[in-house]
């Protein structure tokens, strides 16, 4: 089996958090490799063929820092062949028209440039009033909100991770 690589950008570590909570429930460091984004070059995405992006929505519906540096760096790798799966974190209530933004400004990008989504998430049990992450009335990944949902996040971590762990085929 291929292993997953698992890239995450972080301001204040709830993404990071979430990303090690992933990685414990996929069965760990034998099966995924945690990066930080921050410590990577955009290249680093291509070794993988399994990969799981983590973004948290930053300000008023932005990249966090580290991804937006190596943003547009993505250009250049062929994600073609590569299986995608997607999680954020953000605030539902605080930013209610962009929660998730940034999460959906990376699926857009990386599904452009050939990558296969996995593991869309229902929008059920959200209260928002937009999102560039919904699409065909689902999330492209899993959404997490710690503000105000902190009670969900185990276990829709949990649900979440054996869904990918089907579509991953593992």
């Amino acid at each position: 089996m291929s292993m997953i690589g698992l890239f995450y950008g972080t301001e204040t570590g709830k993404t990071e958090t979430t990303a090690e909570m992933i990685q414990s429930e996929l069965g760990g460091d034998k099966v995924v490799e945690l990066m930080d984004i921050a410590d990577c070059e955009a290249t680093d995405l291509e070794k993988y063929d399994y990969l799981i992006i983590g973004c948290p929505t930053w300000n008023v519906g932005e990249l966090q820092s580290d991804w937006e540096s190596i943003y547009d760096d993505l250009d250049t790798i062929d994600f073609k062949g590569k299986q995608v799966a997607y999680f954020g974190t953000g605030d539902q209530i605080g930013y209610s028209d962009n929660f998730q933004d940034a999460m959906g400004m990376l699926e857009e990008k990386i599904s452009q440039l050939g990558g296969k989504t996995v593991g869309h998430w229902s929008v059920d049990g959200y209260d928002f009033d937009d999102s560039k992450a919904v699409k065909n009335g689902k999330f492209v990944g899993l959404a997490l909100d710690e503000d105000n949902q902190s009670d969900l996040t185990e276990e829709r971590i949990k649900t979440w991770v054996a869904q990918l762990k089907q579509e991953f085929n593992l």
